[in-house]
This record gives structure tokens, sequence and C-alpha cells, in this order.
């Protein structure tokens, strides 16, 4: 299978799809998680999302060390949740992060959510560069932020972000969101790209995909891909699934089809 075409630009270098692992189906247990996350390595994923909210770093980590593939060819995202956003426990948090997925360093370096307890965000974006300083992190992002907060977080950042993630697919508008994003040359990471199962049942999707013989989701997640500089991450542990993801990158939707 061919490999994932890649996000090229002066601030960073990632694939355009990558694998989530929040609460891939029914999975409940760690080595579960760690077969879907090897099985995907070898499949040809290369982006793995995890987060210590999901409790999946284990599994991820135990994943990675099975596949075989080299660490560097890895491109490894985990967050720090909101519950620990002062800068000590912010500090605390990656370091049991990296402990989890046993790995010196994670590719992008990511704020879950932002503070429900108004810890002030100067605080939280300095400890989010200082993990970059150290080491700790390649790159920085942030999750479900909006565009006026996003704005403000790169402000406040010592350390380039260049990363959103957020929720995102044809049930969801993220207009404004996704044009500051390609202002700003962030790329935006789409977490539920199949609009939590939603988009099985849409009649227009359906009839497109009949049109190109595909399957609903790889229309769904093509339509995100022609849209620019979105990275979708579909969460599966189906390996049938998991392979049809992959086959996006062989066709492409015409401009009355991205407009659904």
């Amino acid at each position: 299978m061919a490999p994932v075409p890649l996000f090229e630009s002066p601030r960073i270098k990632m694939p355009r799809l990558g694998l989530g692992t929040g609460r891939i189906g029914n999975t409940a247990n760690m080595d579960t998680y760690g077969e879907v996350v090897a099985h995907a390595l070898k499949t040809g994923y290369r982006l793995i999302d995890t987060a210590w909210k999901y409790g999946t770093e284990k599994g991820v980590g135990e994943g990675i060390r099975a596949s075989g593939v080299p660490r560097e060819e890895i491109f490894l995202v985990t967050k720090v949740s909101h519950e620990y956003l002062h800068a000590g426990d912010f500090a605390r948090m990656v370091d049991e992060s990296l402990a989890n997925l046993k790995v010196d360093y994670v590719d992008l370096l990511m704020v879950h959510w932002p503070s429900p307890d108004q810890v002030p965000l100067a605080e939280t974006m300095h400890a989010l560069g200082k993990a970059r300083r150290e080491g700790k992190a390649r790159h920085l992002g942030v999750a479900n932020f909006n565009s006026a907060m996003l704005d403000e977080a790169m402000r406040l950042c010592p350390e380039p972000l260049v990363t959103l993630q957020a929720e995102y697919h044809p049930y969801l508008n993220q207009q404004k969101v996704l044009d500051f994003c390609r202002r700003n040359n962030i790329v935006f990471t789409a977490y539920c790209p199949l609009g939590r199962g939603r988009l099985f049942k849409d009649p227009v999707i359906s009839g497109i995909a009949r049109a190109k013989g595909k399957t609903i989701a790889q229309i769904a997640l093509r339509w995100q891909i022609q849209h620019g500089n979105i990275a979708p991450i579909p969460r599966s542990g189906n390996e049938q699934h998991m392979a049809e993801s992959l086959e996006i990158f062989d066709f492409t939707l015409t401009d009355d089809m991205l407009l659904h």
C-alpha cells in the first residue's frame, strides 16, 4: 500500500491521515489497543493519536514497539488533560505520558481542552513551550480551542503552535476556525470525521459513494482531505476499515460533491 502523503511546510511535516485511539470500538484493555496500533502501523499508518485522558497511552506504546516500525518513522501525538494546566502539574503529566508510552519524546504535544478552572492561558502556554525546549515534544498544538482562543494561545506561547485538533465532519460547520487555521498555516486535525456514525445514513454521501465505487467512510474522509489543511484521524479497531481508510488518495471528488 502506498505511504500516506505528508503535509510539508517550513513549520511541520506530518501525515495527512492518522489513527485516533480514543475508545476504539468496544475495546477496554491495553492488550487490544496494542494489537490495534501494531496492525495499523504494519498496514501503513504513521500518525497515531492518543491522550492521557483516553487511558490508551500504554497500549499505544506497546503497539509501537510490537509493530517493528522505527520510532523515527512514526508521528506520535498525545495531550495533557485540562485538569493539569498549571505549570507544575503540566510538566509532571508530560513526564507521565512519556513514561506510559515508553518514549523519550512525542512528535506533537497538545493541550487537550481549554481550562474550565480559569488557569491563566499564559501559564499553560509557557509550560507547553518548555516541554519543546526540553526536547520532550517536537511540535506543539492545542485541541478544542475556538479561533479567538487559538489566536491568544499563539500570541502567548513562546514556541510555535502548528496544529489545532477539533471535531469536524460534513454535519459540523467549523468554517470560522478552519479559515483562521488556513490564514495562519495551522494544520487542522479532525477527530470524529465520520460524524459519530451519522454520515452512514446520509443519502447524498451514499449516492456519491456508489458513483465512485467507494465506501461512505472513504467519501467522508476524502471530502476532508480535499478541503485543504485537514488531517482526519478516524478511530477504528476493524482491520478492514483501517485498510479502507488508507485508500482515499487514488480518487478525487468534483467541486459539486465538495459542496455537500
